[in-house]
């Protein structure tokens, strides 16, 4: 059954899953892009995601691939009026293939006025609903590398009342409806909402950050803003990057899976993560249900999540992960959940 939730405090009503896009462009191609719009959109799903980084993993020859499909997607189809559409600018990092001049991508005026020409231009729209920054222009831990990850695309930070100008006059001018942030730290939301009520200008209506069986992190610190200011979770890979479907177990690598063909998996391959993975696969099969299902249930039914971005390389994928709909989490099942967290923790924040 689709549930639609409110995004923010604006007037927009989201499903509670979005469709992630981010194998679009590498792992998909465009008609595949194209056939999990149409399935998505027929299953009810009015909310997509997507990146100008995008697809994954990031390559010159690739970047800007996915905003592509979904922009021939909607010219083909005429969709546009049909979905809530977000995209992100890239923050801070190495690849200068991201900026015309070469240059390394910032969060500054310059840097998200190309960027959004750019995201626009691709995907056939005149406009976004939703424009995230990727991660942040300071120093954090990003992407589960702990402090070894604070430093990432180097060079000195852009401040917050910069970027907010930059992301007001987007606004002002009607090529973005509403502004979000993603891998964010509970001090970065609460300055862009400090900063958005002292200078009147837009207001953060959502935070894009990964949260998982394997990673509830955003439980503390961040979660109350939901309650308190209306500022909801978009959560990002709901099965940890497939690890908690189990086919990654004792090192198994399935032909055609992610891992398997580009070796990213470091973060949800740390110490105490397989067997915590274990935990959660036993509780899938005492309660007859299938695992991917009832990790994305179990992030769907969080209080503080706005939605939950899934993400498919086929359309079987697709459908088991919208099915997930369909799974009720009883307190029995909450309860064994989190006995398990009890016992497991975060292995991979």
């Amino acid at each position: 059954m689709t549930e639609f939730r409110q995004l923010g405090r604006t007037d927009i009503r989201v499903t509670s899953i979005c469709l992630g896009t981010m194998t679009w462009g590498q792992q998909n191609t465009e008609a595949e892009g194209h056939a999990q719009l149409d399935y998505a959109l027929d299953r009810g799903i009015n909310f997509i995601d997507t990146a100008e980084m995008y697809s994954i993993p990031p390559r010159a020859e690739t970047q800007g691939s996915t905003e592509r499909i979904i922009g021939t997607w909607f010219k083909a189809r005429g969709t546009r009026d049909k979905v809530i559409l977000a995209s992100k600018v890239s923050g801070p990092s190495d690849s200068t293939y991201l900026r015309q001049d070469a240059r390394p991508p910032r969060l500054d005026r310059s840097n998200i006025r190309e960027a959004i020409e750019g995201s626009l231009h691709r995907l056939q729209t005149d406009y976004l609903d939703l424009y995230q920054l990727h991660w942040p222009n300071r120093s954090v831990p990003l992407f589960g590398g702990g402090s070894n990850a604070a430093g990432r695309g180097g060079g000195s930070e852009v401040a917050i009342e910069e970027t907010l100008d930059a992301l007001d006059e987007l606004v002002k001018e009607g090529k973005v409806r509403h502004i979000g942030l993603s891998n964010e730290t509970a001090w970065g939301l609460s300055r862009f909402l400090h900063l958005a009520e002292t200078r009147n200008q837009p207001r953060v209506v959502s935070v894009q950050n990964a949260y998982n069986l394997l990673n509830r992190q955003y439980e503390v610190g961040l979660a109350e803003f939901h309650a308190r200011e209306g500022v909801g979770l978009l959560a990002y890979s709901p099965l940890a990057q497939g690890f908690l479907t189990g086919k990654y177990q004792r090192g198994a690598r399935p032909p055609g899976a992610r891992t398997t063909l580009f070796d990213r998996g470091a973060r949800y391959q740390k110490p105490g993560t397989e067997a915590a993975i274990d935990s959660y696969l036993a509780i899938a099969r005492d309660f007859g249900l299938d695992p991917a299902q009832l990790a994305i249930a179990y992030v769907t039914s969080r209080p503080f999540v706005t939605s939950n971005i899934i993400g498919a390389t086929s359309l079987e994928q697709l459908k088991v992960d919208l099915d997930s709909q369909e799974i009720v989490i009883t307190p029995e099942i909450e309860a064994r959940i989190n006995a398990a967290h009890q016992l497991h923790g975060d292995p991979a924040p």
